[in-house]
C-alpha cells in the first residue's frame, strides 16, 4: 500500500538533529489506522515527542486545540512553538489560529502564495533548510507580532497555487 513511502537520509538526519535540541511534533490529519500505519512504516515513533492524528481527536488542523494539545503534553507555551508544514490551509492556517511563535510554510509542487491564502512567517523550499533559519526566530522577541522586515530570505519565487483544505491524510 505504502511501497513507496520512505524518509530521506536528509531528513532522517535532521530529525535526528532536531530533536537533540528541541520538542519536535508530529501533528496529521486523517483516518487513524491510516496515519498509524505510515507513522509504524516509517518508523517514525524514534523521531517525535508527540504524534497526534486527528483521526483519534475531535478535532482537526486548522482547529487551535490540535496545536493546544500538542504544546499541553510538551509542557511549552504556544507562543514558543513553531508550526513547519507544507499545506497552507491547515498547517499554517492551524499555526496562526492556534497563536504559534511562527509558521513556517515548505511549499510543495512549485506553489506560490495567493493574495487570500493564510501568510507564513516564513518560506523555505525545502524543509532540510530549516536548522538555518531557526537562530533567525529564536532572536525575534514576540515573534508572532513583531516581524522583522528581511528575515523573510528563503522566499520561493515562481510558483502555482498551493491551497489545500482536503483532509487528504498527509
Amino acid at each position: 500500500r505504502y511501497h513507496f513511502l520512505a524518509l530521506t537520509p536528509e531528513i532522517t538526519v535532521l530529525l535526528q538533529n532536531l530533536r537533540q535540541h528541541y520538542f519536535v511534533g508530529l501533528i496529521t490529519n486523517g483516518p487513524s489506522n491510516a496515519q498509524w500505519e505510515k507513522v509504524e512504516r516509517l518508523k517514525l515513533k524514534s523521531f517525535f515527542d508527540i504524534i497526534l492524528v486527528s483521526g483519534d481527536l475531535p478535532w482537526e488542523k486548522p482547529h487551535h486545540k490540535i496545536f493546544h494539545e500538542a504544546c499541553d503534553y510538551l509542557g511549552v507555551e504556544p507562543h514558543h512553538c513553531i508550526m513547519v508544514g507544507d499545506k497552507l490551509e491547515t498547517d499554517i492556517l492551524g499555526g496562526i489560529k492556534a497563536q504559534l511563535g511562527g509558521t513556517v510554510w515548505t511549499p510543495l509542487n512549485n506553489c506560490k502564495l495567493q493574495e487570500t491564502d493564510p501568510k507564513p512567517d516564513f518560506v523555505i523550499e525545502y524543509v532540510t533548510e530549516l536548522p538555518s533559519l531557526l537562530p533567525r526566530i529564536k532572536r525575534v522577541p514576540g515573534f508572532r507580532n513583531n516581524i522583522v522586515r528581511g528575515l523573510n530570505r528563503f522566499t520561493v519565487t515562481d510558483m502555482d497555487d498551493c491551497n489545500s483544505n482536503s483532509s487528504d491524510g498527509s
